[in-house]
């Protein structure tokens, strides 16, 4: 059987009823885009470790379709996922005689550089958000404050946040598709979680609430609205501000970084997160960890 006729049998079969949706489309576009052009009409028992291996040395140095460089280790590694999983159920069904695919060697994944807003940004950001007046653009704040990410921004609901508590429960997430929104899950497990509001904007949700004719807490004329045109919302505003463009997910990186820089333990910055564990925070938001003491050392420096 050739690689590509069994993937489009696993992805139907084995993934699609059973992951999400996300998930799915993202494996889908993988096999598309890199395995079935290269290693797609091999026979599945000619997939060799040094097949596989070279593969992957492939797409570690001219994977990137639009610039002929390298591909991310981040999309490298989940093509490795597609074909050590595929492989590991074709194996297990007796389709492929043996399963070798764990001898794959990853790649070095290396975490993205952080982008945040320094704090004069941020106040000029908040500034021009409270003197809005679409109450939409509230969202942004919320995400600055929370540490939300744009899908469960967009799917949180007033029935989310108990303004007596003064707490947000992320329950659930989103993202376009087709001309519409599909609500799902959040991201992972940990990802269900309780984040405490901060006083300051009690205030305002409950005016917000007030006045609102939607469930949503994000909303336009009663109805949710489109991840990708709430991010084109934010492009503009940062685009009038005369602030360097970032991307939306930049709001929590902001977050993260003023909650270390006010002291908060990572512990508690990874449950707020919804990180899978503390080790995930601490590498990901390790620079500013070291800026935050060094800056501290230095004002300690100058007492002496």
């Amino acid at each position: 059987m050739k690689y590509i006729d069994w993937l489009n049998i696993w992805l139907n079969n084995y993934i699609k009823p059973s992951a999400k949706e996300r998930t799915y489309i993202r494996y889908e576009q993988l096999i598309r885009a890199h395995i079935a052009p290269k290693i797609g009409n091999m026979c599945i028992n000619d997939l060799t470790p040094i097949v596989l291996q070279s593969f992957v040395t492939e797409l570690l140095n001219t994977g990137n379709l639009k610039t002929g460089k390298e591909l991310s280790a981040n999309t490298i590694n989940t093509t490795i996922s597609v074909i050590q999983n595929s492989l590991r159920t074709a194996h297990l069904l007796g389709i492929a005689k043996e399963y070798k695919a764990n001898m794959i060697k990853r790649p070095k994944l290396k975490e993205r550089k952080i982008e945040c807003f320094t704090l004069v940004e941020q106040k000029k950001i908040e500034t021009a958000v409270f003197n809005s007046k679409k109450t939409k653009m509230f969202g942004i704040v919320l995400c600055l404050y929370t540490g939300l990410r744009i899908g469960e921004l967009i799917a949180l609901q007033w029935k989310d946040i108990d303004l007596q508590k003064g707490v947000l429960t992320v329950s659930r997430s989103c993202h376009d598709k087709n001309g519409s929104i599909v609500f799902d899950e959040p991201k992972t497990v940990t990802s269900c979680r309780v984040i405490p509001l901060p006083k300051q904007l009690l205030p305002k949700l409950k005016n917000i609430k007030k006045n609102s004719n939607s469930d949503f807490v994000v909303s336009m004329g009663g109805n949710a609205v489109f991840v990708r045109s709430y991010q084109r919302s934010f492009e503009l505003l940062l685009k009038k501000l005369n602030i360097a463009h970032r991307g939306f997910h930049s709001l929590r990186h902001t977050f993260a970084t003023r909650a270390l820089e006010c002291g908060m333990d990572v512990k508690t910055l990874s449950e707020i997160l919804g990180h899978k564990n503390p080790t995930v925070t601490l590498n990901r938001y390790v620079h500013s960890l070291l800026e935050h003491k060094a800056a501290m050392m230095n004002r300690l420096g100058k007492l002496l």
